[in-house]
């Protein structure tokens, strides 16, 4: 139990410490050298677990991106009624928080998105599948929303939700590009602003 417990250990610290460096330097420069030397391995303990840095890479957005995606954003919406309310609390987490790398790295999801989706078929598909799954839960969310009457029975749920999201995407983006956390809580706070848009006027909810 022991072996398999440091190989499940051994894993799990590589594909972390492979995240970080792709998160900060990019899919295509990120070192393997500089995750070896972070993660304490060598190069033939990295191919026991991955033949190529492609399978690491691709590994890192099904067992790093997507659950932390999933902690953030698709389980709290997978188990609301109250969407608009929902994504107004996690909106205000985020201005709350005092983490600068999401500004000066941005998304690692949409980092990747743009960096890889023209380049390698099998990274965009990859990619816009956990976008999709997203924009699905998102937009199931709004539907439950809709029949719980806290939102506005008139707007079409799949095109909110992409929209909402791509907007979300969009201020960390430009934030990225900006450099300025001024310029990310300003963004954040009109999107808080357009959630209030899409209540059902006649809403009891909060």
């Amino acid at each position: 139990m022991t072996g398999r417990t440091t190989t499940i250990d051994t894993r799990t610290r590589l594909l972390a410490v492979a995240f970080e460096e792709i998160h900060r330097s990019g899919y295509q420069a990120a070192s393997i050298n500089n995750i070896l030397a972070a993660a304490s391995l060598t190069k033939g303990a990295l191919y026991h677990y991955f033949p190529d840095k492609r399978a690491l890479g691709l590994a890192v957005v099904e067992e790093v991106i997507r659950p932390r995606l999933a902690a953030m954003m698709l389980e709290p919406l997978a188990a609301t009624s109250a969407p608009l309310a929902t994504l107004q609390n996690l909106l205000r987490t985020r201005l709350a928080e005092e983490n600068p790398l999401v500004v000066t790295l941005g998304c690692p999801l949409n980092n990747l998105m743009q960096e890889m989706s023209p380049v390698d078929e099998t990274f965009r598909l990859r990619l816009n599948a956990l976008f999709e799954d997203w924009v699905r839960t998102l937009a199931e969310a709004l539907v439950r929303g809709q029949a719980a009457g806290e939102v506005d029975a008139a707007l079409d749920a799949q095109e909110t939700a992409f929209f909402i999201i791509a907007a979300l995407e969009g201020c960390i983006g430009m934030s990225k590009n900006t450099q300025s956390v001024a310029v990310y809580r300003a963004c954040l706070q009109q999107l808080l602003r357009y959630l209030t848009t899409l209540r059902n006027p006649l809403s009891s909810f909060e």
